[in-house]
């Protein structure tokens, strides 16, 4: 394989440039397992890549980029209350989830229109509007990068926490995600708690309880309205995490900022709304040469004519020391980076 280029516009949603080593569209685990045997017998790192909706790439990438196209949508197993399926990594996230409501299996919908692969999902735990992907995942299903053998993991292994899990730690750039096997209810138990959630479908005349049906189009609506469309403005996305500090650090925060969500965490946690910090700090709507925040939305980072993700990246600093330095919180970055500049 040559260097190529690894992520023109149509394989990360910022559409920064970057120049990988070498890249190869992965379709079935036997190609899967010859990449990683050919990385390995030059000693080049691997980078899973989906649809590159949560990374930010920086121009050099000394990596074998693999985009994951493994598909398939099978049901292993099924009772009264619950189905299990088996996923295949490269099936788009979204589709699944309308997918499943379709196949009358529940769990999912406030998931919905979240950006990105399936294979993706868990590394991140996504969540959105009350619920996040744990509860749901019975295995994931890897092979390691180093000699190309099977490991799987079960719920529990995975070590999934608030916008985490083991392979942002102890599996990053270990393994390649193939399959995530999903244990889905049969039986309907919407999850509305979300302030902003409940409104939306008040407002749009549902009754309660809604139908998972009813949510997924209320969360589909909420999301097109208040987040950019990658495809028209790049971007990934929330770029901050909220931060979860001990619950009396939370509320005394509030108490100076009276107007501060704080959400329950976990025993003694409050989480902010990293949000409305940053636009409190007067980042909103802000453009910073060829980035910017996005005037709808504090929490996205918004790519209007950079290649470069260090111009992003130093935009992100910026609104990180600013938040620090007005409210003594520190923001984490959502996506991950790599890549080296150039």
């Amino acid at each position: 394989m040559s260097r190529v280029e690894a992520a023109r516009q149509p394989r990360n949603t910022l559409r920064l440039k970057a120049n990988a080593t070498a890249l190869r569209s992965i379709a079935s685990v036997t190609e899967l397992e010859q990449a990683l045997h050919w990385a390995g017998s030059r000693d080049l790192a691997v980078l899973p890549l989906g649809e590159g909706s949560n990374v930010v790439l920086l121009p050099r990438l000394d990596a074998l980029v693999l985009q994951v196209r493994l598909g398939g949508r099978e049901l292993l197993q099924q009772d009264g209350e619950e189905v299990l399926l088996r996923v295949g990594a490269g099936e788009n996230w979204h589709a699944l989830v309308a997918w499943t409501l379709a196949q009358g299996y529940c769990g999912l919908e406030n998931l919905a229109l979240i950006p990105g692969t399936v294979g993706a999902a868990p590394v991140q735990n996504i969540g959105a509007y009350g619920r996040e992907l744990a509860p749901f995942v019975h295995a994931v299903h890897t092979l390691r990068c180093a000699d190309a053998t099977p490991l799987v993991l079960g719920r529990d292994e995975c070590q999934f926490g608030y916008r985490d899990s083991i392979f942002k730690h102890a599996l990053r750039d270990q393994v390649v995600i193939t399959h995530v096997d999903l244990q889905l209810p049969l039986r309907a138990a919407t999850e509305i708690s979300y302030p902003g959630l409940r409104e939306a479908l008040a407002q749009r005349g549902v009754a309660a309880p809604p139908t998972p049906q009813e949510v997924f189009d209320a969360v589909v609506a909420l999301r097109r309205a208040k987040l950019p469309d990658p495809a028209r403005q790049p971007n990934v996305g929330s770029f901050f995490k909220n931060p979860v500090l001990a619950r009396e650090r939370a509320e005394a925060l509030q108490r100076e900022y009276p107007g501060l969500p704080v959400f329950p965490a976990g025993p003694g946690l409050g989480k902010l709304a990293a949000a409305w910090l940053i636009e409190r700090a007067g980042w909103k709507g802000r453009r910073h040469g060829g980035v910017g925040v996005h005037p709808g939305h504090a929490l996205v980072l918004v790519n209007y004519d950079a290649e470069n993700g260090a111009e992003l990246l130093g935009l992100a600093a910026e609104i990180q020391a600013s938040v620090q330095a007005q409210f003594g919180v520190a923001l984490e970055l959502e996506p991950r980076v790599y890549g080296e500049p150039a």
